[in-house]
């Protein structure tokens, strides 16, 4: 029973570094990021990356994604469709341009040096989601085109990576037809399932929550949407996408019913009581000081060149699409949270081979790095937009 004392010490030291972080003016999330590299392997060691803190972590992004779905509106991310792509596209095409240079700098091969590039053209919004929703800024047109822009770039950053990997793999070279079959079968998969989310927007989910409201159980109204919300998170695993996408447009499609309010004042004591604290615990745990120093040059113009290629590339996607500087500067600064995005791409190039050990850890400093500064530049952003105002 181990794991109820990790779970009671997460739930506390999250719960105080949250309230502290926001008495000093910082978001809430900084603290509890910080609280995971203090209890684990980094600091003091009390809290490792075990299968409950795992499995608790990602439902608790599940949760979180699913409750930016609930509060985005739906008029609001057709709307600002055409700026999403435009970020998203920019946001990729940016940082793995300049990234695989770097690679290249630092000897890098030509297939490692591109691992590198998709690895940081990746975004987690998970973390910029909190940090509007604290700034009481998601569903703004910045906000919106943030939700719309990290879903494409997380569908568009999972296929470049399925190309990657299959290409360029040992896998691939043993037998390269067989991992062709497979990924053409993986992408027909992935586009069924996006022709499945209109489905599950027109019929199913009115149905289902309709469902629940006759059901005589107690609460069955909330554990029909959890259904929805982690079923479609399950599926999009499972066709090779990130369950965030599923969770986010399942969150979406219970917007659209009668039942949203009831949901999602349900919802988010379940996900900020229990999981969404240990999935913010689980970022910090991956970072660890074995061999920091020494990585140091390769550590900080990584760091740099991470959030300025993200913020930049997002940023002139938004203004290219006539968005005010302001927006754009708050679109750029919550595009650049890598977060577990980066840290699952970077663990499937090792496993490939794609990211040897010499580097592994030094990119995870970074993408970690990245994940702790991200918050601090939305909420800047924030403020010169209202000082402007």
């Amino acid at each position: 029973m181990a794991y109820l004392g990790t779970l009671s010490l997460v739930l506390i030291t999250t719960a105080l570094a949250g309230h502290f972080s926001r008495r000093v003016g910082m978001p809430a999330v900084i603290g509890q990021l910080l609280v995971g590299i203090i209890l684990g392997p980094a600091v003091l060691g009390w809290v490792t990356e075990n299968d409950f803190v795992h499995t608790f972590s990602e439902i608790g992004v599940i949760l979180l994604m699913f409750m930016a779905g609930l509060e985005s509106d739906l008029g609001l991310l057709k709307k600002y469709l055409k700026p999403s792509l435009s970020v998203a596209v920019c946001g990729i095409v940016v940082p793995i341009g300049l990234v695989y240079l770097f690679g290249r700098l630092f000897s890098f091969n030509n297939e490692q040096s591109l691992f590198l590039g998709v690895t940081f053209a990746a975004t987690s919004v998970s973390i910029s989601v909190e940090v509007l929703k604290e700034l009481r800024k998601l569903d703004s047109k910045e906000g919106t085109t943030i939700l719309g822009a990290a879903v494409i770039d997380d569908i568009l950053a999972v296929l470049i990576l399925s190309v990657l990997v299959s290409i360029f793999s040992d896998v691939a070279q043993s037998s390269g037809g067989h991992v062709q079959s497979n990924l053409a079968l993986s992408l027909t998969f992935q586009a069924l399932y996006f022709v499945g989310i209109y489905v599950v927007f027109k019929w199913l989910t009115p149905l289902l929550m309709g469902l629940g409201e006759k059901m005589s159980v107690a609460s069955s109204v909330i554990l029909m949407s959890l259904v929805i919300c982690l079923g479609m998170a399950y599926l999009a695993e499972l066709v090779g996408l990130s369950g965030v996408v599923g969770s986010f447009f399942a969150g979406v499609a219970v917007s659209q019913t009668a039942y949203k309010k009831e949901v999602e004042e349900s919802v988010e004591p379940i996900g900020y009581a229990v999981f969404i604290p240990m999935f913010f615990v689980s970022i910090g745990l991956h970072m660890t000081f074995d061999g920091f120093l020494s990585d140091l040059i390769f550590i900080i113009p990584l760091t740099i060149l991470a959030l300025i290629t993200k913020w930049i590339g997002c940023g002139a996607g938004a203004k290219m699409l006539k968005m005010s500087w302001h927006s754009a500067d708050i679109i750029g600064a919550g595009m650049v949270s890598r977060g577990e995005m980066a840290l699952i791409i970077a663990q499937v190039g090792y496993s490939a081979k794609l990211l040897t050990s010499e580097y592994y850890s030094g990119v995870i400093i970074v993408i970690i790095l990245t994940t702790i500064i991200a918050p601090f530049m939305i909420k800047q952003a924030i403020m010169r937009q209202k000082k402007a105002e």
